[in-house]
C-alpha cells in the first residue's frame, strides 16, 4: 500500500474505569461499559476532549495536526509533533486489515517494553462504543456482538481477534524506519512515535491512563 503523507492524511479525515483491568469486569466496570457503548462517536468525541478532574493525566491524539498532547488536568505537560498514524486514515471504524487508525476514548492497558517498535503501549480497542457501531453498520452479527460482551466480562479487555482488528496501541520507531517516520503516517493503525517520546510517555502514563483520539 502506498504511504500517506501527513498533508493528505490531514485532508482526509470509551471510557472504561480501572475496574476494566481487572480479569473480570467488577458490575460498575460493567453499566460504564454499556453507558460509553450507547453514546455516538460524534457525542462521544465531544466531551472526550477535556479533563474528568481537575489533576487527571491523560492523552490527546489529534490526527488532523499529527499531534499527541499529555495533559494534567487543562495543563499542557508534553507535546510530540509530528506523529505517525495509520496508512489507512484515520476513522470511526475499522476492520481488520484496513490500516486504519480508530477514533474515540480508550484505557491504557498494558505495557510491553519488549517490543519490535522499542516500547509498546496497549489500548482497550475495540471498545463497546466501536463493538455498538459494527451492529448497527452490520459488520458485527448480534452473535458477534454477543460474544464480544461475553468475552469483556470473562476477560475484563476487549477480544483482539474479531473482524474489527486489535492490537492498538502507542509505540515508538523501533526497527522501522526513522526517516519514513518523519515523512509519512505508516503504521498498520497504531500511533507511532519517536523512541524517545514513547520513553518519555511511558514514564509519565500508567495503567488506566485515558487516551483520546479525534
Amino acid at each position: 500500500m502506498t504511504l500517506l503523507s501527513r498533508r493528505r492524511f490531514g485532508s482526509l479525515f470509551a471510557g472504561l474505569c480501572l475496574a476494566l483491568l481487572m480479569p473480570s469486569l467488577s458490575h460498575a466496570g460493567l453499566m460504564e461499559a454499556i453507558q460509553t457503548r450507547d453514546k455516538s462517536m460524534d457525542e462521544l468525541l465531544t466531551h472526550a476532549g477535556q479533563p474528568r478532574y481537575s489533576n487527571e493525566v491523560w492523552i490527546l491524539i489529534d490526527n488532523e495536526a499529527a499531534s499527541l498532547s499529555l495533559y494534567r488536568g487543562n495543563t499542557l505537560l508534553k507535546y510530540f509533533s509530528p506523529i505517525s498514524l495509520g496508512r489507512g486514515g484515520a476513522e470511526p471504524q475499522r476492520q481488520r486489515g484496513g490500516r486504519v487508525t480508530p477514533l474515540g476514548e480508550f484505557r491504557v492497558t498494558r505495557f510491553n517494553f519488549d517490543s519490535k517498535f522499542h516500547t509498546f503501549v496497549g489500548l482497550n480497542y475495540p471498545t463497546p462504543t466501536h463493538a455498538r457501531m459494527a451492529l448497527q453498520s452490520g459488520i458485527y452479527s448480534q452473535r458477534d456482538y454477543d460474544d464480544y460482551f461475553a468475552y469483556y466480562r470473562r476477560h475484563g479487555n476487549p477480544p483482539q481477534d474479531t473482524v474489527l482488528g486489535g492490537y492498538i496501541g502507542i509505540h515508538g520507531v523501533g526497527v522501522a524506519d526513522p526517516e519514513i517516520h518523519r515523512r509519512f503516517h505508516w503504521t498498520d493503525g497504531c500511533v507511532a512515535v519517536t523512541d524517545g517520546q514513547i520513553d518519555t510517555l511511558s514514564s509519565m502514563i500508567d495503567i488506566g491512563t485515558r487516551v483520546v483520539i479525534r
